[in-house]
Formats: C-alpha cells, structure tokens, sequence
C-alpha cells in the first residue's frame, strides 16, 4: 500500500498533458511499488472540456485558481506554454508555497530568475527536467550528477522539428519548403514554424542549459542567432562532397573568462556522433573537466517522453529530493550573476564559404588576397566545371578563423564585381579530440 498520497492540479490537458495523465493512470502501481507513493489528479484544467483523457475519468474544468488553491493539491504541473497565462498561475502556485512542474521553456528564459527567487522566498521549487530536451534527463545532469564538474562546453541538437526537416533535405535531396511541408504533415512542426526554424526554440533551451552548466545568468537576447528557414539544399549538397551534414546546433563554450553562445546551423563531420543523429532525435555533448566528454541523447519531443520528464519531476518533488537540491544549490538563475557573454565577432570557428563567382581567370585570387589579407588561411577549395562566363559555385573551407575577420572580408568578397552576392557563410563544428582519428 502507497504511505503518501500526493495531490496534483494539472493545468493544461494537450498532448503532453494527456501524457502525463497516462503514466499516471497505467503506472499507478508500479509507481506505488517504487516510490511508496499514491499520485492522485485532483484537478486537469483545461478550457477545452473536449481534450480530456476518457480514459482517466477525472473531472475537467476552466478554474484554474480553485485548482491551485484547493488545500487537497501539493503539487501544481503547468503545460499550458506561453508567458503571460502561465506565469500568473505559476506564482499563484509559489506564493502559496506549493511546488511547480513545468515543461515551458520560454517561461523559464523570460522569467526564470524571478521566479526561482519567487519560489525560494515561499519554500516552494521548480521541477523544469522536460523544458529542455523532451525526455533526456539533461537537467537532472546538470544539477546533480556532473556537479563535481567544470563545464567546458555544451553542444546540442535541441530542435526535434528542425533536425527532422534537416534529415529530410540530406537523405531525401529536399528542398527546404518539401521538408518543412513534410513535419507540418507528420505533426513534428506547427502551422507557423517560426519558433523552431528561426532557432528561437532552440535559444530558449540553451539559455537554460548554459545558465546552469556555468553557473551565470544567460539571456535569450544575448545568444547569436541563425534559423535554418534561410538554409538552400545547395549548402546540404557540397557539405555532404566535403564530408559533412548540416546540424542546426546550440553551443556554449568557455572562453577565458567569457561565454561564447550561439544557435546556428553548422557543419559537423559524419563521423561525429552527432551526425546519426537524426529526425525528432535530440542529443547533448558535454564536456565537463574530470568526466570528458559524455552524450545524453533520446526523443527531444514527443508525448510520452516529455510526459516522463514531467512525472519523474513530480515523484522527486514528492521524494523530497527536489526541495532539498533547490535549497542547497548556488546554481539556479535567482543566485547566480549575469554572463559575461563574448561578443559574435569575437568567436573563432572554422568556416564554410559559398561564392557564386563568374567563371574567368583572377577571380578566385582575389577572393583568396580578400580572406589573406584579414588572416584568414584555407582549408579547401571545391569547384566543379562549368563553360567559360557562367556563374558558379565556389565552395570554401577554412582553417580557424575569427567571425568579425569572416564578415569582414565577406564584404569585400560581395563587392566585387565578379561575385553575385551575397556569399553564404556557414560554421564547421571542430571534432572532439577523443574522437579524431
């Protein structure tokens, strides 16, 4: 028999909501067994009456502030998304020192640190492990068992819909609209898609991640941005000659005493695990100064995986190893000071240069005395043949090089009279060392 019964007021009844009620209706048992405790859904708060689970036979209704308030609920879940709703009853929730579980990502890069301080101040938490990576226990990593660790660097597929639309355009040879078109269809991405292919999503996650692997405040503002709604199938095709698939990737990296953080499509080599890595899949590397490296990987998305998140941070609420963690920890946003972020052209990267050039003699020298001139030394040429006078393709790889360096010469480059502008400039993501050959 369960020892404790624990009161849960679930706001918001979607997908993921209806996940949640589930595993909490199917495991009952196997939770009571392993835990010692009874997860009773005292309320589901939906405006819509349609979307409740039949299956669970739990009243449904609209009053989310009788739901939070009533005495019986000890746990409040919050997956309604969105800021301005969602926040006014999450602090209802704290100020009443009830415990939170969330899996909205964009509540948490807007207002996590009010709200984490909201929380302490009322001796309640935030379980958030499904905000960032669906299923994958980063979170949970993060906060507890890499916590003996510096964290070097965090780099991440953390995008499910644009990893699918880019495993799309690389197997299939799509278009970027015929893949898009294609997880709209399948359900990986909404109606408008600007927040996953603008790299907004993907922002928010990191903002999270990098907050706590480096013990700073990070703001979705202050992270480099670059969506993949811009991409070509071109930029798919050469990189696949040059031995690379294209990733849209979140990166946080030390830098001295900065932070470098940017969301952008990239180049990584087939041989880096992060190249399998494909359709709604996610995956995180990190690498942490006593651990090396390490790859949390799983469905980023999804029902039941993010459903899993959730619930597991409802039972180590109840556990009461939450409350004790968020007590004791100095890593949560309400604690820590704000990043000192390196500025985008001080990033360093090796790049991935598209020209399309006219095809007649001297112009690639001076497109090579443009990128020399700034310091900037090569890596790889590729160009395929074409009849004298047309307008080609010239694909660039480079060595090392610094962003502001990059841009700079990329003006020069579109100024001449040779070149149809603009050159498309892309990053290559450098090979962790325990994996080159």
């Amino acid at each position: 028999m369960p020892d404790q019964s624990i009161g849960i007021c679930l706001l918001g009844c979607g997908t993921i909501g209806t996940g949640v009620v589930r595993i909490i209706h199917e495991q009952r048992d196997l939770i009571a067994k392993r835990t010692g405790l009874n997860l009773e859904l005292r309320h589901i708060v939906e405006r819509d009456a349609s979307k409740a689970p039949t299956f669970a036979q739990i009243p449904i209704h609209s009053d989310a502030e009788r739901a939070i308030d009533d005495p019986k609920t000890n746990i409040v879940i919050e997956l309604i998304g969105g800021t301005e709703i969602a926040a006014k009853f999450v602090e209802r929730a704290l100020r009443l020192g009830k415990p939170v579980v969330t899996a909205n990502k964009s509540l948490l890069a807007s207002k996590g640190a009010q709200l984490f301080a909201l929380a302490r101040n009322h001796n309640a938490c935030i379980g958030f492990e499904a905000s960032c990576g669906g299923g994958i226990p980063i979170i949970a990593a993060l906060t507890r068992d890499l916590i003996a660790n510096r964290i070097d660097a965090l780099t991440g597929i953390v995008n499910g819909t644009c990893n699918f639309i880019l495993t799309q355009m690389t197997r299939n040879g799509w278009a970027y609209s015929q893949a898009l078109a294609e997880a709209q269809k399948l359900g990986f991405a909404e109606a408008n898609p600007t927040m996953d292919v603008s790299g907004r999503d993907a922002a928010q996650k990191l903002s999270i991640l990098a907050s706590l692997a480096f013990n700073v405040q990070v703001k979705e503002e202050s992270i480099y941005l670059e969506g993949i709604d811009k991409l070509q199938d071109a930029e798919i095709k050469f990189a696949g000659e040059l031995g690379y698939v294209v990733k849209l990737l979140a990166i946080a990296r030390r830098v001295g005493t900065k932070i470098s953080l940017r969301v952008h499509p990239t180049l990584v080599k087939k041989d880096n695990v992060l190249a399998d890595v494909s359709g709604s899949f996610n995956a995180i590397s990190v690498y942490g100064h006593a651990l090396g490296h390490a790859l949390f990987y799983g469905r980023g998305a999804g029902q039941t995986p993010t459903a899993s998140a959730v619930v597991a941070d409802v039972i180590n609420i109840a556990l009461g190893v939450t409350p004790l963690a968020f007590k004791q920890l100095k890593i949560f946003p309400d604690h820590t000071p704000p990043a000192d972020v390196l500025a985008a052209e001080e990033f360093t990267s090796r790049y991935y240069l598209r020209l399309m050039a006219r095809d007649e003699p001297g112009v690639l020298a001076q497109v090579t005395r443009i990128l020399g001139e700034k310091g900037i030394s090569l890596s790889a040429i590729l160009q395929h043949e074409a009849n004298d006078g047309q307008t080609v393709p010239v694909v660039i790889t480079t060595h090392l090089a610094r962003e502001g360096s990059i841009q700079a010469a990329l003006k020069e480059i579109d100024k001449l009279k040779e070149i149809a502008p603009p050159t498309v400039c892309l990053r290559i993501l450098d090979q962790p060392k325990e994996f080159a050959s």
